[in-house]
């Protein structure tokens, strides 16, 4: 249900939550996590009004405070494992492409029934514009998720692939740096207090030698982490992430780690003495978002270089102090082989197409959506299908977009439905969290990520809604 005016809420909270003094207190805890977090959450997506759809967030985010829920950075638990204090795990970065509220969920409940609390919320650059998804409103649903499953504790969001073009770069410099500062900047309004930097879209192997073919993706790096320092909130240092190979391209090696990190790190502290480096490293090890589409639809198997994913990631922990590597590209990968992740000691791994696919191929998915959806992308993306794909092809490789362009319809649709999806989901994360080894890591978390709430402006939400 949306509202229609500002008092429609005011009623609805009546005797279970009020605003107190630049927050919220919550009066009933059950009552609150019951339809009132579900209508607020729909209203602070969907509502069209900037006034009521800011209020909505504003109202999820202080009432995620008020029950223990804070939204953190990842920074003090990386730290603790370049020190080799933590170890054994992987942290799973999760994308939350669809169904967002219903994945969310089913983090959550896995989480909480797993004692997990090692694991990151994530979403794109590129995810934002084709989910129409933006970091003030994809926070709010991660924190209404926490609030309706019962978490409490840190909560992890990340800024994926907030990644330079090249070709944009090549024509305009500035202009391109510019613009990812903005994205930047909105995402830690928004409460992204992990950021992966990816400016490996700029190494040139064409170079002589491996410094000059790292030069621009480290000095751009440097200018961004420099940036993202400048605006961090008090007291909470934001867990930045580099890479060094793109993902989809050559496989990384030794000599570019080395010769990232070396000058990374020089030309930091040139530029800024004392600023926090990045706390892990992506490096490309033969994988590549979504994974390969066959002809039928399916996807190809990988070749996935775990020699070079273990070596790279004990290097930048033992000489540099990072958590380690990060494997992208990896949720459509053989199941048979996630264990191997902790046991090769990966820091974090990146997983997204996979969720996506559940919910298309769901049994629950009403078909007649289905084929709406698919009939509109055919029509709308006709200009971006190769001449080689087959139809199932591309729409593998477009239904990601199907997201955005039929947002309001995935919210509308039948509870049963979106709960039987969500079900399905949390089976996912159940495998996910067992074969990566983060059952129980709440207390590693707890040990080492300060609890710094940052209390939300309601004026700020209102203003990201304009």
């Amino acid at each position: 249900m949306l509202f229609n005016h500002i008092d429609e809420i005011t009623r609805q909270l009546k005797n279970i939550a009020a605003q107190n003094n630049g927050g919220v207190k919550i009066e009933d805890a059950d009552k609150f996590r019951g339809d009132v977090v579900d209508q607020l959450v729909q209203n602070a997506v969907l509502n069209p009004s900037a006034e009521i759809k800011g209020l909505s967030r504003f109202l999820i985010k202080s009432a995620a405070l008020e029950l223990g829920i804070v939204n953190s950075s990842i920074q003090g638990l990386y730290e603790a494992r370049g020190r080799g204090e933590v170890k054994g795990f992987t942290v799973p970065a999760l994308n939350i492409r669809g169904m967002p509220y219903e994945l969310c969920r089913a983090i959550f409940r896995t989480a909480i029934k797993t004692n997990a609390g090692a694991f990151i919320f994530e979403l794109a650059k590129s995810e934002m514009s084709y989910t129409f998804q933006k970091p003030h409103e994809l926070s709010t649903v991660i924190l209404a998720a926490a609030i309706k499953e019962g978490f409490t504790g840190r909560v992890f969001i990340q800024g994926d692939h907030f990644q330079v073009n090249a070709k944009n770069y090549a024509q305009d410099p500035e202009k391109e740096v510019a613009g990812l500062k903005e994205l930047i900047k909105s995402g830690i309004a928004g409460g992204f207090y992990n950021i992966d930097i990816d400016t490996s879209t700029l190494v040139d192997l064409s170079k002589d030698n491996v410094v000059e073919q790292q030069r621009a993706n480290f000095e751009v790096g440097v200018e961004l982490t420099q940036y993202i320092r400048e605006l961090e909130p008090f007291g909470v240092t934001i867990s930045v992430g580099g890479e060094i190979g793109e993902v989809g391209k050559e496989n990384s090696n030794e000599q570019e780690l080395k010769a990232y990190l070396d000058n990374f790190n020089e030309l930091l502290e040139k530029a800024r003495s004392g600023a926090k480096s990045i706390s892990k490293i992506s490096i490309q090890t033969g994988t590549s978002h979504g994974g390969v589409p066959l002809p039928d639809g399916t996807v190809a198997e990988v070749n996935l270089d775990f020699d070079t994913l273990e070596n790279l990631s004990r290097i930048s922990r033992e000489s540099y102090g990072l958590a380690g590597a990060v494997q992208h590209g990896a949720s459509t990968l053989p199941q048979d082989l996630f264990h191997k992740f902790p046991e090769l000691e990966t820091a974090e791994i990146h997983l997204a197409t996979d969720f996506q696919n559940m919910i298309y191929e769901s049994e629950l998915f009403p078909a007649d959506f289905k084929k709406e959806i698919y009939t509109h992308l055919r029509k709308k993306f006709v200009g971006e299908k190769k001449s080689d794909q087959t139809n199932e092809q591309f729409i593998y490789k477009t239904r990601k977009k199907g997201f955005g362009e039929f947002k309001s319809k995935f919210w509308g649709l039948s509870k049963e439905i979106r709960e039987g999806i969500g079900k399905e989901l949390e089976t996912k994360m159940d495998f996910l969290f067992n074969k990566l080894a983060v059952q129980n890591t709440k207390e590693s978390v707890n040990k080492t990520v300060e609890l710094v709430p940052i209390q939300p402006k309601l004026e700020n939400e209102i203003n990201a809604c304009q």
